[in-house]
């Protein structure tokens, strides 16, 4: 009989998707508040290139300089849903945090939302932060 006090998932590496935006930010808050109560690691990775991205996310990390929590950032170019997906795999994370918002209107349509493709797909658990 399976006893009736499940075991909590234990976090010790957790991804979180931004590009830099105040809205994604907030992805990245809920990331690093998760970290902090578990005594786990946060990546921060951004989709794109350019130094515009990385100054971004180096500013979001910076903002939680003194939390206690490891903050690192990483920007790979490519697919952001094949992207996060590669990602999350290779690098052995634990939980896979990102933000409900990222397209709107015809280009959601037509290519699905990112947070969509990576949950069918993702070896690791996923958490979708209301960022609206």
């Amino acid at each position: 009989m399976a006893s009736a006090k499940a075991k909590a998932p234990v976090y010790e590496r957790v991804l979180v998707g931004s590009d830099g935006s105040e809205r994604a930010g907030r992805a990245v808050e809920r990331a690093v508040g998760v970290a902090r109560a578990l005594g786990a690691r946060v990546t921060i990775l951004g989709v794109g290139s350019g130094a515009k991205l990385h100054d971004a996310l180096e500013a979001q990390a910076a903002a939680y300089g003194d939390d206690g929590v490891g903050v690192e950032v990483r920007v790979e170019p490519g697919n952001p849903a094949q992207v996060l997906l590669d990602v999350a795999s290779e690098g052995g994370y634990d939980l896979l945090v990102m933000g409900n918002k990222g397209m709107a209107g015809m280009e959601r349509l037509r290519l699905g939302s990112v947070p969509n493709k990576v949950s069918h797909r993702l070896p690791c658990s996923l958490l979708i932060v209301r960022t609206g």
